[in-house]
């Protein structure tokens, strides 16, 4: 009989107690296997090596037996919110002998996209496009409805993306809807979080300021900005305003208005 053969990390003692906390492994299985199908049976101790291993990529990778809220990768919104501020991502290997790895996630807050509109965008069709936005941010994804037949969209549509500590650039591409084929890239952007989420922790709880300007990212030849991009604290909530040009692209610009909401709220 094979033995499989794990690497396990070192927990401390804040992480262990943080575990025991919250009830340890019987309230994550509470969260975990939530929603398992009726009748769905779990593989026990005498099950092949590959039924268990696609239990752990469905509950863990895929998250198939969670709330759906509570799913850290989304293909529309991101979590909002969950059992503790720190989440295990499990990440499973498709080599020959399945191993996972086990990492901790630790999300600082959430990150509010208003994506407004587009204008001038690209024709991909016959003399228009179908356009909608792509948002992505580290391994989530958020998306636009399509707007039909039009280069100078109106979405108005709000956007959710978890913020982790280690966090990149925001990826915005605009693509061309297409029923029957792949759909048409129409233009790309990042956008720098840095000035927003900096001037936000620097300035703290947002409700206690008057309205002001806290930040600015500044347009230069190496970002996508349009026009200078100033960071306001408005009613109590830290916004951005953003307006990118796009790249890779013939034309087009997208108007965006970012919030950042900390998890302590």
């Amino acid at each position: 009989m094979g033995v499989l053969s794990v690497t396990l990390d070192q927990w401390t003692d804040d992480e262990i107690n943080s575990m025991i906390e919250v009830g340890g492994n019987s309230y994550a299985n509470a969260i975990y296997e939530a929603f398992l199908p009726e009748g769905y049976h779990k593989p026990h101790p005498d099950s092949s090596q590959e039924e268990r291993a696609d239990f752990i990529r469905s509950k863990y990778e895929s998250q198939e037996f969670l709330k759906p809220r509570l799913r850290i990768v989304s293909s529309n919104s991101s979590l909002e919110a969950t059992y503790s501020r720190k989440h295990t991502v499990s990440n499973a290997s498709h080599s020959a002998s399945f191993n996972s790895e086990a990492g901790m996630v630790e999300f600082i807050g959430i990150l509010k996209v208003k994506v407004i509109r587009g204008t001038k965008l690209a024709v991909r069709d016959l003399i228009s496009s179908d356009p909608y936005v792509v948002l992505t941010l580290g391994q989530q994804k958020a998306k636009t409805s399509v707007v039909k037949r039009n280069l100078n969209p109106v979405w108005n549509e709000e956007l959710k993306l978890s913020v982790p500590q280690q966090y990149g650039p925001l990826k915005l591409q605009v693509f061309d809807y297409d029923m029957l084929s792949k759909d048409d890239k129409m233009g790309e952007a990042e956008i720098d979080l840095q000035p927003m989420i900096s001037a936000a922790t620097a300035f703290g709880d947002a409700d206690l300021l008057a309205d002001m300007q806290i930040g600015k990212w500044l347009k230069s030849p190496d970002n996508a900005l349009a026009r200078d991009s100033p960071v306001n604290v408005v009613n109590g909530k830290v916004k951005q305003e953003v307006s990118l040009k796009l790249q890779n692209v013939e034309s087009g610009e997208v108007d965006l208005e970012l919030e950042w909401i900390p998890l302590n709220q």
